[in-house]
């Protein structure tokens, strides 16, 4: 459980807190203290913006509690969510990607608590830090693995499929136990699973009511539960595997 974090205050924060976070896992506590003294830390309520696609990239950002809604706009204005970002992840990390501003909007998906640190700092903690380089490059490939995967699904696969793979995809990131199945844990709804299976609110409706029907699923305005994990497996895979 994280303390309760001011905007700006960053000095009650206990480096061992950040010890099992990825980018600081091969750190030590000195070396976390250090990185910590120059940080921000804030809060975000759901639904705020941290930052917006095409502004300038003026802090990197790590991602403390909450997750992160990454969306894109198509030439057209259309909106595409990209992926979600869970707690212990660098985010906003334009300089990695060799770019002066952000390439995506940032939304918290749910109450967030990040830290930041200004971009000009990026280059001194790559050189100076070999455990935060290594996973900060993890962290990159991960996030290139998961969006080839996407453009995949995208080209190959049928709209049950996609979002079949869609569900499974935020269960396994973020999924939590409950009574009754796998609750994916922030909030989403059928529009934001459109926007991330290319496909209509119509379409996706349609399908997580015929899922509801056969059990599989059990779904609200804002929450999903996955009842039968195992079937959603077989829809996500080759057509006719049903």
């Amino acid at each position: 459980m994280l303390p309760q974090i001011r905007n700006g205050s960053v000095n009650k924060l206990d480096e061992t807190l950040l010890t099992r976070l990825p980018p600081f896992s091969l750190l030590d506590r000195p070396q976390i203290r250090t990185i910590l003294d120059q940080a921000t830390s804030r809060r975000y309520d759901e639904g705020s913006t941290v930052f917006g696609e095409g502004m300038a990239a003026d802090r990197f950002y790590l991602l403390l509690d909450g997750t992160i809604r990454v969306v894109r706009t198509t030439p057209t204005g259309e909106q595409i969510i990209a992926l979600h970002i869970g707690p212990g992840q660098l985010f906003g990390i334009a300089p990695a990607l060799a770019r002066d501003t952000y390439p995506a909007t940032a939304v918290a998906a749910a109450e967030c608590v990040t830290l930041s640190w200004p971009v000009r700092l990026w280059g001194d903690f790559v050189a100076s830090y070999p455990g935060f380089a290594t996973e900060s490059n993890r962290t990159l490939g991960a996030r290139l693995g998961e969006m080839q995967n996407r453009i995949t699904e995208l080209a190959t696969q049928q709209v049950e499929q996609r979002v079949a793979a869609c569900l499974l995809r935020m269960v396994n990131q973020s999924g939590r136990k409950v009574a009754t199945g796998i609750e994916i844990s922030f909030p989403i709804t059928r529009q934001n699973i459109s926007e991330m299976t290319g496909t209509t609110l119509h379409t996706v409706s349609r399908l997580l009511s015929a899922w509801e029907r056969e059990g599989i699923v059990e779904s609200t305005r804002r929450r999903i539960v996955v009842t039968a994990p195992h079937r959603l497996v077989v829809l996500s895979g080759p057509a006719g595997q049903v």
